[in-house]
């Protein structure tokens, strides 16, 4: 019993640990997830002491790795504090659960526990100037000037020459701009006369204007 329970325990001191962690960086140090974080890791390096599987040097180490992430909460740095102290964190718990497989999914379990949890209560928190950097805000939007396509419906039944040779796209002298432009199928050669006979989007179709005569001017078969 006590070799099942041991491990259960360890994965939620060290998942408490990790998403009291994630709650600060997101929040900005706020206390909001700091005291139930204390207490798992007190309890956690403290029996880890006691047996003997941890020594001052790891929980030294631990807690330099908090202080580092600390220090990049409240300092404008790149981000590095924040890797080494994580890194520093990482490495003093694979130590102290023993330093070997079985170590590395006792945490990795921790981990995908503490992030699940913290998945579901992310948007519930206020947002530090850390977190900020971490997670990408803008959108391209229309309103900030970006468009992913530019629509030209004004060009249909315009008419141009072909500035290249069109197999089928190319482009076209259309209302004196150079316009990309792709005929119906046909090829279509550079100086011949086209007409935009549809618009979808950015996608504008031209076709021969001695094919549109021709269309025209087909008499209708007899009833």
């Amino acid at each position: 019993m006590d070799s099942i329970t041991m491990p259960v325990l360890q994965v939620l001191l060290l998942a408490i640990m990790f998403l009291a962690i994630l709650v600060e960086v997101k929040t900005g140090g706020t206390g909001a997830g700091i005291m139930f974080g204390l207490v798992a890791a007190v309890v956690f390096w403290g029996s880890q002491y006691v047996k003997g599987a941890a020594d001052l040097f790891q929980i030294g180490l631990f807690l330099g790795g908090i202080l580092c992430i600390v220090v990049e909460m409240l300092l404008p740095t790149v981000g590095l504090l924040a890797g080494v102290g994580v890194a520093a964190m990482l490495y003093s718990l694979v130590m102290a659960l023993g330093g070997n497989l079985a170590a590395v999914a006792v945490l990795i379990f921790a981990l995908v526990a503490a992030v699940g949890v913290f998945a579901l209560i992310v948007n519930q928190l206020p947002s530090s100037r850390l977190w900020k950097r971490f997670v990408l805000k803008d959108q391209s939007t229309a309103k900030r000037g970006y468009v992913s396509a530019v629509e030209k419906p004004h060009l249909i039944g315009e008419r141009g020459r072909v500035l290249t040779e069109l197999r089928p796209s190319g482009s076209a002298l259309l209302a004196g701009h150079p316009v990309d432009v792709v005929s119906e199928g046909t090829f279509i050669a550079k100086g011949e006369l086209v007409q935009v006979v549809e618009v979808q989007g950015s996608r504008v179709v031209v076709r021969r204007v001695e094919q549109l005569q021709e269309a025209k001017g087909k008499p209708h078969p007899q009833q």
